[in-house]
C-alpha cells in the first residue's frame, strides 16, 4: 500500500520546484536590459534587431514543441506563413490595424496548429518528420498555385498596415519596428515561461522522456500534446504577422523548407529545452548570417554548417547549455 504521506511530499517538492523555476533569475533581467543596447550603440542595425525579435519569437514557437513535448518538425513555417499571409491579406480587405491583425493572424494559425494536432499526436518519429515535411510542402505549392490571392512567386504586393495606435508609424530607422517587436517578443516569453514552468509544463517534459508512462499516472498525452502544438502554431503565426506588419510585404519563402531548416538549426545553436536557447541561437544565426553575407555573398551557408558543426560535436547541448554546465560547476 502506498504511503500518502510520501505522496504530499512529492507534490510539494513538485510546487516548491516550480516555485523556484517561476522565480526571475539575473540572467533574465540582464538579458531584458541588453535588449536595449541597440537603440543607443548599434540604430543603423535596429531593422536587423527587429529581424531577430521576430526570429527568436518564431523559434520560441519551435521550442515549446521540440525541445519541451518532443514533437519533432521540419514544417513548422507552415504556420509561421499562414500567420503573415494573414496578416497581408486582412490589410488588403482594408483593415490595417497592427495590434488586432496580430491577434487576428495568431487566433486563425493557432485554428488551423488545432485541426493539424490531430494528426501530429498520432504518428512520432520519422513518420511525424515526414508528415511536417509534407504538410509545409503541400502549403507552399498551394500558395504558389493560388496567385490571385497570395501573389504567387511575386509575393504579396500592396500591404499597407495602421501607425500603431494611429501614432507610432513605421520609420525608416527601424525605431518603432524594433520596439513593436520587443514587446510583442517579451510577451510570447512570458506566456512560454508560464507555460513551462507549470505543473503542465512538468507533464509536457514527461511525455517528452516517456511517452507511454505518462497515461498511467492519469495524464492523457495527445490532449496536453494538441493544447502545446495549438499554442506554438498561433505564436509562430503572430511572429509571421510581425514580419508582414514591419516589412510591408510578404514572399513566399516565408513557407519555405528552408525557413524551417533555419529555425531548427537557430534552437540546436542556442539549445532545446531552454527557455532562452532558442533566443540566444537566433541572436547568433542572424548576426552570423548578416556579417559573413556581408563578406561572402555566395558561400555564408558555408560558415554556418561550420559553426553548427562546432556546435553539436563539443555542446551537444547548445551554446546556453554549455554555458549552465559550467557555471554549475563554478558554483561548486
Amino acid at each position: 500500500m502506498s504511503d500518502p504521506s510520501a505522496n504530499n511530499t512529492g507534490l510539494d517538492g513538485a510546487r516548491a520546484w516550480i516555485m523556484r523555476q517561476g522565480r526571475w533569475s539575473p540572467f533574465e533581467v540582464a538579458f531584458w536590459l541588453a535588449v536595449f543596447i541597440p537603440f543607443f550603440f548599434f540604430p543603423t542595425y535596429l531593422t536587423l534587431a527587429s529581424q531577430i525579435a521576430i526570429a527568436a519569437l518564431f523559434v520560441l514557437s519551435v521550442d515549446l514543441i521540440l525541445g519541451y513535448a518532443g514533437i519533432i518538425t521540419l514544417g513548422h513555417a507552415m504556420f509561421f506563413g499562414l500567420g503573415a499571409y494573414a496578416a497581408g491579406l486582412l490589410t488588403k480587405t482594408g483593415w490595417g490595424e497592427p495590434l488586432t491583425g496580430l491577434l487576428i493572424s495568431g487566433a486563425f494559425v493557432a485554428l488551423v496548429g488545432f485541426l493539424v494536432s490531430f494528426i501530429i499526436v498520432r504518428v512520432q518519429h520519422l513518420a511525424l518528420l515526414m508528415i511536417t515535411l509534407g504538410l509545409g510542402l503541400l502549403t507552399m505549392e498551394l500558395a504558389n498555385s493560388m496567385s490571385w490571392l497570395t501573389g504567387g512567386t511575386d509575393g504579396l504586393q500592396g500591404v499597407s498596415v495602421w501607425p500603431i495606435f494611429g501614432t507610432f508609424d513605421y520609420d525608416l530607422w527601424g525605431y518603432t519596428a524594433y520596439s513593436y517587436t520587443l514587446i510583442v517578443l517579451f510577451i510570447g516569453v512570458l506566456i512560454a515561461r508560464r507555460i513551462v514552468n507549470s505543473a503542465f509544463g512538468l507533464s509536457l517534459r514527461g511525455i517528452r522522456e516517456n511517452l507511454n508512462r505518462m497515461p498511467a499516472i492519469g495524464a492523457p498525452h495527445q490532449r496536453r500534446l494538441q493544447v502545446i502544438y495549438t499554442i506554438s502554431a498561433g505564436m509562430a503565426g503572430v511572429a509571421g504577422a510581425l514580419l508582414t506588419q514591419t516589412t510591408s510585404q510578404v514572399a513566399l519563402d516565408v513557407l519555405s523548407f528552408q525557413r524551417s531548416a533555419d529555425v531548427v538549426v537557430m534552437l540546436i545553436l542556442g539549445g532545446t529545452g531552454r527557455l532562452y536557447g532558442g533566443i540566444i541561437g537566433a541572436i547568433i544565426f542572424m548576426v552570423a548570417r548578416d556579417q559573413l553575407a556581408g563578406i561572402n555573398p555566395q558561400y555564408w551557408y558555408f560558415w554556418i554548417g561550420i559553426l553548427l558543426m562546432i556546435v553539436v560535436l563539443v555542446m551537444p547541448k547548445g551554446i546556453l547549455g554549455f554555458l549552465a554546465q559550467i557555471w554549475e560547476r563554478v558554483r561548486r
